[in-house]
């Protein structure tokens, strides 16, 4: 399994996340909904849902992160709001979303099926990227901000070691992410 890692900080009205998003292709070798399924939920990543593609709109999450696992064909979704990196999913593909991240379907293949889930079964919210008011974001930055580290990554089962190791506050780096949130009047 090979890891790729993708980070952004605050753009406009998104907060975007100082944990880095994952994207472990071939997580799930093979794909399959059953098989994606399965491992989300060894892994504590729940309320799990399947659907072909996800919102063709930015949006993201301030409630919880989420993961994506490409079960059948493939999407490809653009990350951190408009202009943000375009990424292509395939079949067996998993992407971890820190809450925060914005991410909007841009296309798919017609016999495409993801599956998602979120740590602890949380629930989550939907955070238009265009329509967010300055009181909304500054709510949304501070959930977000406040939610805990998953236990484990919903592959590996392993600790999200990037996330554990992403500047804090404690260590003054977080000042960066922050002063960027603070320009996003």
């Amino acid at each position: 399994m090979k890891t790729e890692y993708l980070q952004q900080g605050a753009r406009g009205r998104i907060p975007n996340s100082r944990f880095p998003l994952l994207i472990h292709r071939n997580g799930v070798p093979g794909g399959g909904v059953d098989r994606i399924t399965a491992q989300f939920q060894k892994n504590g990543w729940l309320n799990n849902w399947r659907y072909p593609g996800i919102y063709s709109y930015g949006h993201f999450h301030s409630t919880t992160h989420e993961c994506l696992g490409c079960a059948l064909g493939w999407m490809e979704i653009v990350v951190f709001g408009n202009n943000g990196p375009k990424i292509r999913v395939d079949a067996g593909d998993v992407i971890i979303i820190p809450a925060g991240v914005s991410h909007q379907m841009v296309g798919k293949s017609e016999d495409n099926l993801l599956v998602g889930g979120y740590p602890d079964g949380r629930d989550w919210d939907n955070i238009r990227d265009e329509f967010v008011t300055s009181e909304e974001f500054r709510a949304a930055a501070k959930r977000i901000m406040m939610l805990p580290i998953p236990s484990k990554n919903p592959v590996s089962g392993q600790p999200i070691q990037p996330w554990l190791d992403a500047v804090s506050s404690v260590d003054g780096g977080w000042n960066n992410y922050r002063d960027g949130l603070d320009r996003c009047e």
